[in-house]
């Protein structure tokens, strides 16, 4: 644990939550869909408050959230000397594609770089039930299902934590696991992995857990990443509670939800990747005006409000899930009832310091699965 003296001068926050123990389960964001657009750094605030290729999309995703409770993840990335091409620029949308489900369902294009804000306008318009433009860029859809992509964050314009241990991670998966680019003096591995790219991208959280990553189609988020664990990450062999203290979540679950399915991924083992799954957290302990509006909330049949509800109560002291696991050549499924409970707090930092500033702390409850029992019902 890094001792409370030495705080003050400790720089990045990521050090302070690696060095105190935090788990990053439970801090995955829970997504539907992820806008995926290749563009140049540096992204600085100014980018996004007043690049026209980036501001009108940001109010299609206010209105997606606001009348159809469609949570959407932008990303940016970082063009690539052996992904990219001169003149073209690359859109990946990513979305939910049932109720249950393993990976996200993919579309990819490349196309001419100044119609990529209007393609990304179009695929936005078309999730608000607006005239379909999509079918004007077929043309350009990309073959790519069969691609795995790593997206490692190194926006340094956010936090200096994700520049600083971001980039010597993302070099690293970038050189030994992903395609055929050889930087002059590198030493490449016998085994690189012809369906995995490796991104630099934009911020998308968890800055204290840099580096972090995401890996897509499956949506799971990574982070406190250290080399020696990257084989186990990408290959998918090998003991997964080594993986444990990495493992900030699936996205397509709640913070209580994605502690419950860490459990039973180590509980299940790596066959779990590849099943169909949801949750659904039925109740929680909570104090004051949350214990009564938060049934409330839930029971509106709003999309919208249901994710309101389970961000605003994150601070839970224990929480009641399930996870449901279908197995349709069975016609059955496997439900898995859950509890999990706060059991102590730990010491953090929300973000790096600055120059000549301390860094300021805060402390963070940390949650256990208490109980865990399954059963089989019909589809």
């Amino acid at each position: 644990m890094l001792e409370q003296e030495n705080f003050s001068t400790c720089q990045f926050c990521s050090e302070v939550s690696k060095a105190n123990g935090e788990d990053p389960i439970g801090t995955a964001a829970t997504v539907d869909c992820w806008l995926v657009v290749e563009m140049a750094p540096p992204w600085t605030e100014k980018t996004f408050k007043e690049d026209l290729r980036i501001v009108p999309l940001l109010e299609l995703f206010k209105q997606l959230f606001l009348k159809q409770g469609i949570a959407i993840r932008p990303i940016l990335i970082a063009p690539d000397l052996e992904y990219s091409k001169p003149g073209s620029g690359r859109v990946i949308f990513y979305k939910r594609p049932q109720a249950q489900f393993a990976q996200f369902s993919k579309q990819e294009f490349v196309l001419p770089e100044a119609d990529v804000p209007r393609l990304a306008t179009a695929i936005l318009r078309h999730l608000l039930k607006q005239p379909n433009e999509l079918d004007s860029f077929q043309e350009f859809r990309q073959e790519s299902g069969h691609i795995r992509e790593i997206l490692i964050c190194t926006h340094g314009n956010v936090d200096v934590a994700c520049s600083r241990f971001g980039y010597p991670i993302y070099k690293k998966l970038r050189e030994d696991y992903a395609g055929e680019w050889n930087p002059e003096g590198s030493e490449r591995r016998i085994d690189p992995l012809p369906e995995l790219r490796v991104w630099r991208c934009s911020h998308f959280g968890g800055h204290k857990f840099a580096p972090t990553l995401i890996d897509l189609p499956d949506g799971r988020y990574w982070g406190h990443l250290e080399p020696e664990i990257l084989d186990i990450l990408i290959y998918r062999q090998g003991n997964l509670s080594k993986l444990r203290s990495h493992y900030r979540g699936w996205s397509g679950l709640y913070k209580h939800e994605q502690i419950a399915e860490r459990s039973l991924w180590e509980k299940e083992g790596w066959d779990w990747l590849s099943r169909d799954i949801s949750g659904r957290t039925r109740s929680k302990g909570l104090r004051g005006i949350k214990r009564y509006l938060y049934p409330l909330l839930k029971s509106i049949p709003l999309k919208r409000s249901r994710a309101f509800a389970e961000l605003w109560t994150q601070d839970a002291e224990w929480a009641e899930v399930q996870i449901q696991c279908s197995h349709p050549e069975r016609e059955t499924q496997t439900v898995y009832d859950v509890r999990i409970e706060a059991f102590g707090q730990v010491t953090t930092a929300a973000r790096s310091s600055k120059a000549g500033k301390n860094i300021e702390l805060v402390t963070v409850p940390q949650y256990r699965v208490t109980h865990l029992s399954n059963r089989l019902q019909p589809l």
